[in-house]
């Protein structure tokens, strides 16, 4: 079992990533990491990501109270966002909040991210939906993101930035890094003119590729109503069915090498 000390360097870590990465700017984004059911450690508030060592680590409760913080730090002001996911998803270990600049443009243009345009994004992260604006720091924003947590495993959040949450602390990372890239991409191909979707046929091969190797995590492949019922999928309903997203990033590599099998490239 990993120690506290070595999961506060890891987080440290994580942070330096999504700073260099241009994801975060100045204090923004929070990171948290649940180590029992009533201990979590999380980044502290008013301090940049890309500089923090161990001893900035705060511990909560599952109410956001303090249970230990060196003198000067205090846990991040979302932590009501983080503590509202571990409560409703149990099979959440991570939380990462963040910036990223152009999933964050979609959320602050109200544009969910649905459209399938490529298969890792299908399979990784099936459809991301804008939860609504709430005031950050309030329970605004905690019930904000409620509505989709059952459905998805990333949010925009509207006017504000981006949630991925995973059963690991990486995979959390890698559930944002991957929703930039899609977002980014999906930027570009609008800018050339507009990009090319996948066929429904298309992506329904996808999602049972992505059954057949039981990729954890929210997605429409297992969850949408609509896919259950035998209609089209989310994508491209910008998410009004209610229900999608997620899976585990850090399969994709092996994930798009089967894809690609699959369609014969």
């Amino acid at each position: 079992m990993v120690n506290e000390y070595e999961i506060k360097k890891q987080i440290c870590e994580i942070g330096k990533r999504i700073y260099n990465k241009g994801m975060v700017a100045s204090n923004d984004g929070n990171i948290s990491v649940k180590i029992s059911d009533n201990e979590f450690l999380c980044t502290p508030t008013g301090v940049s990501k890309g500089f923090m060592t161990p001893e900035y680590i705060c511990k909560v409760d599952k109410d956001g109270k303090v249970i230990q913080a060196n003198p000067g730090f205090k846990p991040s002001s979302e932590i009501k966002m983080h503590m509202r996911v571990y409560k409703e998803r149990p099979d959440v270990q991570s939380v990462v909040h963040a910036h990223p600049l152009y999933a964050t443009s979609f959320a602050i243009a109200g544009i969910p991210l649905t459209e399938p345009i490529m298969p890792e994004a299908v399979i990784a992260l099936g459809c991301v939906p804008i939860a609504e604006y709430g005031t950050p720091s309030t329970e605004e924003i905690p019930d904000a993101v409620s509505k989709y947590l059952q459905h998805y495993d990333a949010v925009l959040l509207a006017n504000h930035g981006a949630l991925s949450f995973s059963d690991s602390l990486l995979s959390a990372y890698h559930k944002m890094e991957s929703l930039e890239f899609y977002a980014q991409l999906l930027y570009q191909s609008k800018v050339l003119g507009g990009p090319k979707q996948l066929t429904d046929a298309q992506v329904q091969r996808l999602y049972e590729i992505r059954r057949q190797f039981g990729l954890k995590g929210k997605h429409p492949a297992d969850i949408c109503p609509n896919a259950k019922a035998g209609k089209p999928s989310c994508h491209g309903c910008g998410g009004s069915c209610g229900g999608n997203a997620g899976a585990d990033a850090d399969t994709v590599a092996l994930v798009t090498k089967l894809v690609l099998e699959q369609l014969g490239k």
